[in-house]
């Protein structure tokens, strides 16, 4: 168990595979562990928060693609024609704006040939509703897998509302659109409530903040240092005390 993690909360961090939704993947690996605890650090600025969001979703990435289908190719080496695999089918990644843009560039450098579909929906103060701001999905459908971005979850509506409109978008009489969840870090209810509204979306998520109030409402902050992702990439949440020369350690 890291000892990084805050007295009284550890426990409510740890993997509980037996209590989640067969569709919901949290990761064990203990680098996504290590960078996620570097990312809460109130030191850590825009640059070097934008560094651990990229590693941490590239980790994310490699284990969202892990079950993408392969056709067989040819390739042409230095020793003459040879068979190979590549990717079967396209590829969309879709980040929720502001906070998934932290996490295009990681996913696109992994899935190169991936077109970029961008969504931006904020959650309505007074009726705390998702709104949708911007769309810049194509007309024509030409992708049968999309991953949606969006980086620290609370309550799950925003993502809930980008599925949405994706299965609205992707999906007709003879064709389903294939979507996965990426995130970084969520609460639990967020977790529980994208998996019942979408139980056939898979929802990987680095880790879950599993600490809630006797009504279930999730503690606010989750993950508490990690902040509005959003505003801590774009320098836009008011705070100037940071060290960009901040080292991957202790």
């Amino acid at each position: 168990q890291p000892d990084s993690l805050p007295a009284g909360r550890s426990a409510a961090y740890m993997p509980s595979p037996s209590s989640d939704p067969p569709n919901v993947l949290q990761s064990s690996h203990p680098l996504i562990l290590h960078k996620i605890t570097q990312m809460r650090k109130a030191k850590a600025g825009p640059k070097y928060l934008n560094q651990l969001l990229r590693e941490v979703s590239t980790f994310l990435c490699y284990e969202a693609t892990a079950d993408l289908e392969m056709e067989p190719c040819a390739v042409t080496s230095r020793l003459g024609e040879e068979k190979g695999q590549r990717l079967a089918n396209r590829v969309a990644i879709v980040p929720v704006m502001r906070g998934g843009l932290g996490m295009l560039e990681a996913m696109t450098e992994m899935v190169c040939n991936a077109r970029v579909y961008h969504l931006g929906i904020y959650r309505d103060k007074k009726s705390l509703m998702p709104v949708e701001y911007y769309n810049k999905l194509p007309k024509r459908v030409t992708v049968q897998t999309a991953f949606v971005l969006d980086p620290c979850p609370l309550s799950g509506a925003t993502a809930i509302a980008a599925i949405d409109i994706l299965k609205a978008w992707g999906s007709t009489a003879d064709f389903k659109l294939r979507i996965k969840f990426v995130c970084i870090g969520a609460s639990q209810q967020a977790v529980d409530n994208i998996s019942s509204a979408h139980p056939d979306v898979p929802i990987h998520v680095g880790l879950i903040d599993r600490l809630h109030d006797p009504d279930g409402a999730p503690l606010a902050p989750i993950l508490p240092g990690l902040g509005d992702i959003g505003d801590r990439l774009f320098g836009t949440d008011g705070n100037d005390d940071f060290d960009e020369d901040g080292l991957d350690g202790a």
